[in-house]
């Protein structure tokens, strides 16, 4: 309930908070804690629909009874515990409370056998917000890909490699240097993690780090690094890297990563908004902080704490950012802008405001050929993915990228 509560009611990062929420439980208490907080999030409005259904008058948001019924619920409906273990595990959030109201609603719906939707309904406010901006398909398609586990995405090092990994692997390969596999099991037990022959990433953060090209010895800035998919992507296309983030916990792991994968790179601890004065890139990659609402079938807690407020505050630092990244990079170079965000104004908004302020810079338009089959480039020349992109082969995570062009 804890992890839950800093969630829903104060608006942190589920990641952020689960270490000290779950302080003293034993691993796999703690793992199946995460799980059930992840499941609520991801059906909480028709847990909250099932609630209030057993109930004479809603229950107020922030009770302990509605929060023990929705773990409750969540580990029957969703997760397979047994009626009699859920409960148990429910009631004693509200010792000294209405224990009596929660056994009896959740009694009343397991004996009325009643199911969550297939496809998990979006809140209210997000789907509005999503229908203005891309359409009521687009929300369709990203119920569809609330419901289904995502599936793991592997960069691999060595792009002439993919078919062997994809067949040594099981998975299938959806561009040069990406392998896809089910979701599930430890992927440190999988062949090539140890030697460092490949990493885990999303297909579409792969992207990003892909519209730079080959290196071939030129100098590129990683702003927001760690913990070091795009600069691994990068180092391994023969480009001589800075990787900058804020965080030196952060840069521990990217490393720890570089260190596995035998890859190398400076790791620069510093401020993307305030970077070096006394150097210059050939391109710099911005993988930009912003709401992460595009990567809410992983992280469902993203669509009940990220509020206007949080993407307009986001916006002005990425703002901040691609100014200051545009100083840094050399006459002719590239700039990639880019993130894991479904919100305009954190992508095609962001790029319009930078090109109207930043006349030397234009877009250097993204080629199909660059891009997985079936995610399209829009007019513009910058490349929007949404939920429906590549639905049928298991999906993708929202994203935004721009490729720029100094002078």
């Amino acid at each position: 309930m804890k992890l839950l509560d800093a969630v829903i009611r104060r608006g942190e990062s589920m990641d952020a908070v689960a270490a000290n929420a779950t302080r003293g439980l034993a691993p796999p208490d703690r793992a199946l804690a995460i799980a059930i907080s992840a499941e609520v999030c991801r059906h909480l409005v028709d847990l909250d629909a099932l609630i209030d259904s057993a109930t004479a008058q809603p229950l107020p948001a922030d009770v302990k009874a509605r929060m023990a019924l929705r773990i409750a619920l969540v580990q029957a409906l969703v997760l397979g515990t047994p009626p009699h273990a859920a409960i148990a595990t429910a009631l004693p959030l509200v010792s000294g409370g209405p224990r009596k109201l929660v056994h009896g609603v959740f009694g009343t719906l397991i004996r009325a056998e009643a199911k969550l939707p297939a496809m998990p309904t979006l809140p209210e406010d997000v789907a509005l917000r999503w229908t203005a901006a891309w359409g009521p398909a687009m929300v369709e398609g990203a119920s569809a890909a609330l419901a289904a586990a995502p599936p793991l995405d592997l960069t691999i090092k060595e792009p002439a490699r993919t078919a062997e990994w994809a067949e040594r692997l099981g998975g299938v390969s959806m561009i040069p240097g990406h392998v896809r596999l089910p979701r599930g099991g430890d992927v440190t037990r999988l062949g090539g993690f140890a030697e460092g022959a490949w990493w885990v990433q999303d297909l579409s953060a792969a992207l990003p780090a892909r519209l730079l090209g080959s290196g071939k010895g030129r100098t590129v800035l990683d702003i927001g690094a760690a913990p070091g998919g795009k600069t691994m992507q990068l180092a391994a296309a023969g480009w001589t890297v800075t990787g900058l983030d804020a965080s030196e916990r952060r840069l521990d792991r990217l490393s720890q990563n570089l260190a596995r994968t035998g890859l190398e790179a400076e790791c620069l601890r510093g401020d993307g908004r305030k970077l070096p004065d006394d150097r210059e890139w050939d391109a710099v990659l911005l993988d930009a902080p912003c709401s992460a609402t595009g990567i809410f079938r992983r992280h469902p807690d993203v669509l009940h704490r990220i509020m206007p407020r949080d993407i307009a505050n986001r916006a002005e630092l990425q703002a901040l950012m691609l100014d200051a990244a545009a100083g840094v990079v050399k006459a002719g170079g590239s700039l990639v802008f880019a993130t894991c965000s479904l919100e305009p104004e954190e992508g095609e908004g962001q790029i319009d405001a930078f090109l109207a302020r930043q006349p030397y810079w234009s877009i250097d338009p993204i080629r199909t050929d660059e891009v997985p089959a079936g995610v399209h480039v829009a007019e513009q020349g910058w490349l929007r993915i949404t939920p429906p992109d590549l639905a049928e082969a298991g999906g993708v995570d929202g994203f935004f990228m721009a490729r720029l062009r100094l002078g």
